[in-house]
Parts: C-alpha cells; sequence; structure tokens
C-alpha cells in the first residue's frame, strides 16, 4: 500500500500547515447532521458484533455517530474521543452518561499497551490522518480476539466541490498563505490497497463504496457545508475579509459546477468508502 502524503469531516489530528483542527465548530458542522449522520447508520448496521463489552468512537465531533454507537450496543462501555475542543464540549452535552475525551486519536494508538477494545468506530475523520499503512495496523493490535474496526472515510477528492477549493486557493490573491493548505487532507488509497492491508493483518475485511446525493439549498448551502469541514484548511489562514472574498469567488465557481435545479435546489454528490476489518477470535 502507498503511503499517503500529508485531511467532511470528524476531527482526529493536530496542527498541520497552519490549519488546527481543534478550531472546528460543533455548530457548523450539526448544521446538516441528518445527512452527515445517515452514513454512520450504514457503517455500522455492517458491525459483525452482537454486544460488545468496549467501543471506542475515534473523532467522535459533537457525538452524532456516538449516539448512534451507545444506542445500537446499550450494554458497551463507549469512549468518544476527539482533538477539537468544541467538538467534545457539544458531545458531552449530548451525551452526558458517555464518557469523551479531548484526545488526538494517534496518541490513544500510541499509549494503548492491550488488545481490549471490541469496536473501533472511525466516521470521517481518517482522511485528516496520514500514513494509513501504519495506522490501520495499530489500530487492529488494540482490538480483542474477534473484535472489529468500523471505518468510513469521505473520497470525494476528484469531486468538483473539493477540486474548487484548489482552484480558488491558486488563483487568488492569498495563493502563497494557502501553498500548503491542500496537504492538511490525505488522499486515500484504492480499496484494493486496503483489502490486502488489513487483509494480511490477519482480518476479515467488508469493503464498499457508496455515492450520497444530498439535497442542498443553493450553492450558498454547498458553501455552508463544506464550511464545517473541507473548506477549513482553506479558510483558518486567512484574515476576516479575504475568508469573505474566497467563499464568494467559491460560491461563484460551485454555482457553475453545480447549477441549481428548477426549484432551487443542488444535488452533491459526495463518495464515501466503507470498511469493516475483523479480528479472528483467539
Amino acid at each position: 500500500m502507498a503511503k499517503s502524503r500529508g485531511t467532511a469531516e470528524s476531527s482526529g489530528m493536530a496542527k498541520s500547515s497552519g490549519f488546527a483542527k481543534d478550531t472546528w465548530s460543533a455548530g457548523q458542522y450539526v448544521l446538516f447532521e441528518r445527512e452527515r449522520t445517515r452514513p454512520v447508520h450504514d457503517l455500522l448496521a455492517a458491525v459483525p458484533l452482537g454486544a460488545p463489552r468496549r467501543a471506542v468512537d475515534l473523532g467522535c465531533g459533537p457525538g452524532n455517530s456516538t449516539e448512534l454507537l451507545a444506542r445500537r450496543y446499550p450494554g458497551a462501555d463507549v469512549l468518544g474521543l476527539d482533538s477539537s475542543p468544541d467538538m467534545v464540549a457539544a458531545a458531552r452535552r449530548r451525551l452526558p452518561h458517555v464518557r469523551f475525551e479531548v484526545r488526538d486519536l494517534r496518541e490513544w494508538v500510541r499509549d494503548g499497551s492491550s488488545a481490549d477494545v471490541d469496536l473501533i468506530l472511525s466516521n470521517a475523520v481518517l482522511q485528516w490522518v496520514p500514513d494509513h499503512a501504519a495506522l490501520l495496523p495499530a489500530l487492529l493490535e488494540r482490538l480483542a480476539p474477534a473484535g472489529a474496526l468500523a471505518v468510513q472515510i469521505p473520497d470525494n477528492l476528484a469531486e468538483p466541490a473539493q477540486v474548487l477549493m484548489r482552484e480558488v486557493a491558486a488563483a487568488g490573491p492569498w495563493a502563497r498563505k494557502l501553498a500548503t493548505a491542500e496537504a492538511a487532507r490525505v488522499p486515500i488509497a484504492s480499496p484494493d490497497e486496503y483489502y490486502r492491508l488489513l487483509a494480511a493483518h490477519g482480518a476479515a475485511v467488508d469493503l464498499w463504496r457508496s455515492t450520497y446525493y444530498h439535497v442542498l439549498h443553493g450553492e450558498q448551502a454547498v458553501v455552508e457545508w463544506f464550511k464545517a469541514t473541507g473548506l477549513r484548511p482553506f479558510l483558518d489562514p486567512l484574515d476576516e475579509d479575504e475568508r469573505r472574498q474566497f467563499l464568494a469567488l467559491y460560491a461563484e465557481r460551485v454555482r457553475s459546477a453545480h447549477p441549481p435545479l428548477a426549484d432551487g435546489t443542488v444535488l452533491l454528490p459526495f463518495p464515501r468508502l466503507f470498511f469493516v476489518a475483523q479480528r479472528r477470535p483467539a
């Protein structure tokens, strides 16, 4: 598997290229909570576990994925981790009975000394974390026998909405400031590469790719969607006036790439890669 170069949607990593993931806004993220949560439903439905004792939500965001995890497995000891204090504060308000910690997921993996987790859930976070070739085997090592790693990764870097971010960044007066912004997002590997990597470490792998079509109300809604996720590395280095100019130009180009339908709505295609890797029983 080729190493990723060095991130929607949830947060899981520290600072890169002037982009601090702990600046993420839980309020902005949940503007489209129903749409962002649907892939978690689909992912959890494929987890082949009956009653895990301990489950961890890596990159839990404002707790929407953790809520589904706790609902599916009410008897499990659930822990949510996120590097953003704002996200964790929102998750704690939402689920006061669940444990949450402000923590980088790579620290959690590195500090682990035992294989005692039955389920690791990672929804829309690994696109921000480099070197999947090393990370995924390390996550498998944290699993107890027969435990499962359930992952969803946005696979949309080639979609117009993402391409336009990079084009606007390179074309404007802010080009020098944003020269490294693109590197914050990790291009993911191909499905067959993930399959080979996980299978080589003894996991049974279920893998699929789905494209969701989100019905949004005009190009401004597309901008608001990505302000919570993909636009963050491009907006954080700019001052307030530059952000306004950047977003105006981006919205103009989004409208050209995704012309609204007769009723004013825009269909935003959003491909996502899923896999569930289960360790062999002892």
